[in-house]
């Protein structure tokens, strides 16, 4: 199937490529190479009706000006690194603090920020970007190479797949963060769609959102998604749990996948009720960050004139834990030369 490209605007004295990918069922995705990032996916309804189940911005400035990492490919430690200090083989690292005391997502210029280099493959129906983290960016050792590769199949499939390799030990943590809101973006808050997360545990968090290096059950708390239920259902319980809310409340923790060490398995499921639309998610990662937009408001204008709302969308970031570098029982984020660095994120949408 033809894949459209088109230039999105100008970054950093460079083109910003654009691209979308089709299926034969209607469904689409527009990327761009800023950030390496999808800005928007179109699904019908169960009465056919499409809808942009994906939060985002119309132009290039939108998405250099927030802070909200719409759609990105954000690293290289996507989620929360302590101080923004940790410890690889003796030797200890300082990295950028873009969050209070803390490193977020890359820092101030991490991955999404950069333009990435693109290409095409109409016969795979996917889109591949391409990038170079020098040694020493935003303090983290090593010089990285990363690929982000989207592809839409004909059986309603996509897949995210993020691989890496360096020169020198470093950690290499790559999320993907599309916002997802399957009654379509800008179409008000989310708490009334159904998840299912396949997890027992998770990890609790302090007051800045930091991991206590704790894993708990998530029976009888408002953590438990083991059976479907509305996101909203138990999230005004939050700020009296002691789980690390700032102001904005809601969702923003890591869940414990079961499954691991098994390739891929699975990650979550949510359904819309009213128009129909779901997905399910499957990864080969240990972790997911849940994450239902707490901090947004209508001072964030989306596509098409919308303005968004606490609550707009949720993004699964899966991952290694957050913090993982200082707690030597979670799982390793570090890379070594010789290794590759292999993400991978399956989306099947359905109908029901």
């Amino acid at each position: 199937m033809r894949i459209e490209k088109f230039k999105f605007g100008e970054a950093d004295g460079k083109d910003v490529d654009g691209f979308v990918l089709r299926n034969a069922n209607g469904l689409s995705a527009t990327l761009i190479g800023y950030g390496a990032r999808m800005t928007a996916f179109n699904l019908p309804g169960r009465d056919g009706t499409p809808a942009d189940i994906v939060l985002g911005f119309d132009d290039i400035e939108s998405y250099v000006a927030t802070n909200t990492y719409f759609g990105a490919t954000c690293g290289r430690y996507g989620n929360r690194i302590r101080n923004g200090r940790f410890e690889i083989d003796g030797q200890q690292f300082q990295v950028d603090r873009n969050e209070g005391s803390n490193h977020l997502h890359g820092g101030r210029n991490g991955f999404d920020r950069k333009v990435w280099d693109s290409s095409a493959d109409e016969s795979a129906n996917t889109v591949r970007f391409i990038m170079t983290s020098p040694d020493g960016e935003e303090g983290f050792p090593g010089t990285v190479q990363l690929s982000t590769t989207y592809r839409l199949s004909d059986d309603n499939v996509l897949t995210i797949r993020m691989r890496g390799t360096t020169d020198a030990p470093t950690l290499l943590n790559a999320v993907h963060h599309t916002y997802w809101n399957l009654a379509g973006q800008g179409a008000g808050d989310v708490r009334n769609q159904e998840l299912t997360l396949f997890s027992d545990f998770y990890t609790p968090v302090d007051d800045e959102l930091i991991t206590t290096g704790e894993v708990l059950s998530v029976a009888g708390t408002a953590f438990d998604f083991r059976s479907a239920k509305p996101i909203g259902k138990d999230i005004d319980t939050l700020n009296d749990v002691g789980t690390g809310n700032l102001v904005g409340g809601g969702y923003d923790h890591n869940w414990c996948l079961n499954g691991v060490g098994r390739g891929l398995h699975p990650c979550a499921r949510v359904v819309d009720p009213k128009s129909g639309r779901g997905f399910e998610l499957h990864t080969n990662e240990p972790g997911v960050q849940f994450y239902t937009g707490g901090y947004l408001d209508e001072k964030v204008i989306g596509k098409r004139s919308k303005p968004y709302c606490r609550f707009a969308g949720y993004t699964f970031e899966t991952q290694r834990f957050p913090n993982s570098p200082n707690f030597a029982h979670f799982p390793s984020s570090v890379l070594y030369p010789g290794e590759d660095y292999d993400h991978q994120m399956v989306f099947r949408f359905f109908n029901v």
